[in-house]
């Protein structure tokens, strides 16, 4: 009996260790932390790096449109004057495409999201100041008077490009879009870069 109280003793002594033990652990308490924060904090992580890259793509649109602007100002680009430097619309494009490879690779879908309005004006003051929309400040962008018929020497103008980028992040995606139209989930942030000049006399 006495061999069995002693065996009682000293198990219930060790499952009291073993139980403070087990109330002291604290390895699994990160894992658990982890586990309950990682989703919102990689949403968190994402949708910074998503506006940031928007941002970026604003930044390559206008650089795009001041390089393009200045060429077409210098006459290093021109249209219908019969001189080499005589561009298309397509060709034209294509120009401004390749300013912004390094941000977006012009194809079948970007050329669908990428609109570019070049036109001269009799002067500063007659020129657009509002971007076009179907309807309302948050419609669809509106092409229909979009054209491409720049001036020549000496001639006032004006360089404008739209595009459409795309947001794909949920968390950000109602702060950062600016096309909503009725019925359907906003998807687009609008991307507006103008530029306005006088050509040289070239």
């Amino acid at each position: 009996m006495r061999i069995l109280r002693d065996i009682r003793r000293r198990g219930s002594a060790k499952a009291a260790r073993w139980s403070a033990r087990f109330r002291r652990d604290r390895d699994g308490g990160v894992a658990i932390e982890f586990a309950i924060l990682a989703i919102p904090f990689f949403l968190l992580v994402f949708a910074i790096i998503e506006t940031c890259v928007a941002f970026a793509a604003e930044q390559t649109l206008n650089y795009a449109v001041d390089t393009l602007g200045r060429q077409l100002r210098t006459g290093q680009i021109t249209f219908n004057t019969g001189e080499a430097t005589d561009v298309t619309e397509e060709q034209f494009k294509t120009q401004f495409c390749s300013e912004l490879s390094i941000m977006i690779a012009c194809g079948d879908d970007v050329d669908n999201r990428l609109f570019i309005d070049l036109k001269s004006y009799a002067s500063f003051g007659a020129m657009p100041t509002k971007v076009p929309r179907k309807s309302g400040d948050w419609g669809d962008l509106d092409t229909t008077g979009f054209a491409f018929n720049p001036g020549g020497s000496a001639s006032i103008n004006m360089l404008r490009a739209f595009y459409k980028w795309r947001v794909t992040a949920d968390l950000v995606r109602p702060y950062i879009t600016n096309i909503r139209v009725d019925g359907s989930l906003p998807e687009y942030y609008l991307i507006v870069s103008t530029t306005a000049y006088r050509n040289e006399a070239y």
